[in-house]
């Protein structure tokens, strides 16, 4: 697998530099953003080739940036993963009704969320819309 930019956005400190140590082990340039704001200024600056956005940052929500990137032709085929705390019935496919093209529940489980976060590095998800196939089964992680 070749080196992607991947874009972390994450506002708890520790479950940040997490998500970051697991993907840079894996060879990754990591990206990192705390709160929306952060995460529209890196979006306008950086070439991305996933996103990785929990669900509950502030300044609107995971949700807010998602409706923001599907907006903006040039990131319209951004493949946006959900890391989040919500794992009740119902989480999964609302998450991803909403635009996300895969769901990592909290805690990470850290021996599976590289090689998994990796498969939306891969096509189909280069090329998915938002009207695209529908995402495969993601493991639960956590």
């Amino acid at each position: 697998m070749s080196r992607a930019r991947i874009l972390v956005v994450e506002d708890n400190p520790l479950n940040r530099l997490l998500v970051h140590d697991l993907l840079a082990l894996r060879g990754h340039e990591v990206i990192e953003a705390a709160n929306v704001d952060e995460a529209r200024s890196l979006l306008d600056l950086e070439h991305l080739d996933l996103l990785v956005l929990d669900v509950h940052i502030p300044g609107g929500g995971g949700e807010a940036v998602i409706r923001e990137v599907r907006k903006r032709a040039e990131l319209a085929k951004l493949p946006i993963v959900a890391v989040t705390s919500l794992a009740m019935p119902g989480d999964r496919e609302r998450l991803l009704t909403s635009g996300f093209q895969g769901y990592f529940s909290k805690p990470i489980d850290t021996r599976t969320f590289g090689p998994a976060i990796e498969t939306y590095l891969r096509p189909p998800w280069q090329a998915t819309t938002l009207a695209g196939p529908p995402p495969p089964e993601t493991p639960r992680v956590g």
